[in-house]
């Protein structure tokens, strides 16, 4: 789409921001903008950085939020620009918006509502959309509550094997995009949640079940929008993952980032708390219709 054609998508997602940043500060959230050029990203063995001379474009505000968190900071959000390094197709890009927000004395259940609350809040009030929205043929219902899905659930449904089974052959991202996601937020957003523990990331196990890990996912139709978690406060599981991760990269024949020093250190004092991570333009491309993330976003990377 040409850029005069983007001029009501443009709109619409400026709306959409200004409603998001309204919803935060009227639940006395602080605004916060963290750096975009960092020494230590996370080691996720699958997203890779873009480097910046000896430093790194952030891949997310994660790490630095979180120090935010264990600096005595109950409740951030952050709406800002990330990087991924050869990210390109319908629905990525190499340089994207993210809204992240963080929240003390939490876990992920109560987080899940907070989104609900927020998105209807953005359809409502910023957009007038009201609680049911269309997207790619599909209408989509927003009352709550959504659809809440356990991944266990979601493979018993609609795959053949188990979660744990998957991972252990290395095709749980492909059953996921093939048989679990396009059944996931038809009529209704779903929140996909209770991973298994090897897919927990940043997130904390689950107390008296140690076999999967406080994770969710939200979906629209198929598209995944957000991705939240119980945090992670134990710093040495934490540095134990982050071990696990580099050797991983290291056995991939992928560069192996320094260590977060500074965050592992700061995790020591992080009260307990639930963060997530929602894709901006993914939303925008939602409240818009719109299939590409091209026609919602002012320059694609090859128009600049």
């Amino acid at each position: 789409m040409i850029l005069p054609g983007r001029k009501q998508y443009l709109w619409l997602r400026a709306r959409m921001i200004q409603a998001m940043r309204l919803f935060f500060i009227e639940h006395d959230y602080l605004e916060v903008e963290t750096p975009q050029v960092i020494p230590a990203p996370a080691p996720e063995p699958h997203i890779h950085p873009v480097k910046a001379g000896n430093l790194f474009l952030r891949t997310s505000p994660e790490l630095c939020m979180k120090r935010l968190l264990a600096a005595g900071y109950p409740k951030i959000f952050q709406i800002g620009k990330c990087f991924r390094h050869a990210e390109r197709g319908d629905l990525h890009m190499p340089e994207f918006t993210m809204l992240e927000w963080y929240r003390t004395e939490i876990d992920y259940m109560a987080l899940m509502e907070e989104c609900e609350a927020m998105i209807r809040s953005v359809s409502r009030r910023g957009l007038g959309s009201g609680d049911r929205i269309h997207y790619q043929g599909v209408e989509i219902d927003l009352k709550c509550p959504w659809e809440r899905l356990s991944v266990s659930e979601a493979f018993d449904r609609w795959a053949s094997e188990t979660p744990e089974t998957a991972i252990s052959r290395g095709i749980f991202d492909k059953i996921m995009v093939e048989k679990i996601e396009p059944n996931l937020g038809v009529t209704r957003p779903t929140i996909l949640y209770d991973y298994p523990a090897p897919l927990a990331a940043l997130a904390r196990l689950k107390p008296g079940n140690k076999m999967v890990a406080e994770r969710f996912e939200i979906y629209f139709a198929g598209l995944e929008l957000a991705n939240g978690f119980s945090e992670l406060s134990d710093a040495r599981e934490q540095r134990t993952r982050f071990e696990r991760d580099r050797k991983q990269r290291s056995d991939l024949d992928k560069k192996v980032y320094p260590m977060p020093e500074k965050f592992l250190k700061a995790l020591e004092k992080m009260p307990r708390a639930a963060g997530i991570a929602l894709g901006v333009d993914r939303l925008a491309m939602i409240f818009a219709d719109r299939s590409r993330i091209d026609d919602v976003v002012t320059f694609t990377p090859e128009e600049v």
